[in-house]
């Protein structure tokens, strides 16, 4: 499937944490002779609905509502911390009010508890590891809190895999923003024309077709919309298809 029709925008001056040691003085170079791979967090690299169900749960539960299963917790995911938080109380009854006031205590439950459940998918780490070593390098893209994604990445032992995180407050804008994925690819010194976003949902999808760049989406993760109606070059079943996936895309280091 090939993605057509992408529209070009201007990207967004920010900052990136950059997690993997490197020669400084030779990372633009590098960048420039290495194809990077952008990717999301939760629903691509991590299944993390567990975590944020129980948490969102007990603050639910200390302002007197009811529980969310996973399965409703799973389509708020994606569009940022006050979103997800909002979604919530309203499913059960709570005012906008109810959920800004919420929102620290939420963000305090869930640093604290970001790893008790939540799991890479089959084959991520080792997927991750292949890919480096054929010649990509690889960041995170994802509407995530960067202090709750370090948590995440380093807690399940994956922050070495990538050489910059760009958490969803790291920039004035994030997904489905471009900037967000641009700034990240400036960031390490890399280009739209030798960069593609990994991910699983609708604002993965929005960032990649307007920076423009390639798209792979993942079927297993958290999309509202089936992900084979959201323009992607591949969508993926199994994480460790990707290598393959990049290779016929012709999408090579």
């Amino acid at each position: 499937m090939l993605v057509s029709g992408r529209v070009a925008c201007a990207p967004e001056a920010a900052k990136t944490q950059f997690v993997a040691e490197y020669n400084a003085g030779g990372a633009v170079f590098r960048a420039m002779n290495h194809y990077l791979l952008a990717f999301d967090l939760d629903g691509t690299l991590i299944d993390s609905v567990p975590d944020l169900t129980n948490s969102l749960n007990q603050v639910l539960r200390e302002h007197g509502y009811g529980p969310l299963t996973r399965q409703e917790v799973a389509p708020m995911v994606g569009d940022g911390v006050p979103v997800l938080v909002g979604r919530a109380f309203a499913a059960r009854g709570g005012s906008p009010g109810e959920a800004a006031e919420a929102l620290p205590r939420y963000i305090k439950i869930y640093e604290a508890n970001a790893i008790n459940e939540t799991r890479p998918y089959p084959g991520v780490p080792e997927t991750l590891r292949e890919l480096r070593r054929r010649g990509y390098r690889t960041g995170v893209c994802t509407n995530k809190l960067q202090q709750a994604t370090m948590t995440v990445l380093q807690g399940l032992g994956l922050a070495d895999l990538f050489d910059a995180v760009a958490g969803g407050d790291r920039y004035p804008v994030r997904k489905p923003d471009p900037g967000h994925l641009t700034g990240l690819i400036r960031e390490l010194g890399g280009t739209v024309e030798r960069a593609a976003m990994i991910g699983d949902s609708e604002n993965d999808a929005a960032a990649a077709h307007a920076a423009p760049v390639p798209l792979v989406l993942m079927r297993y993760g958290y999309a509202r919309t089936a992900p084979e109606t959201l323009g992607a070059d591949a969508v993926l079943d199994d994480f460790g298809e990707l290598p393959q996936a990049l290779q016929r895309l012709g999408l090579t280091p």
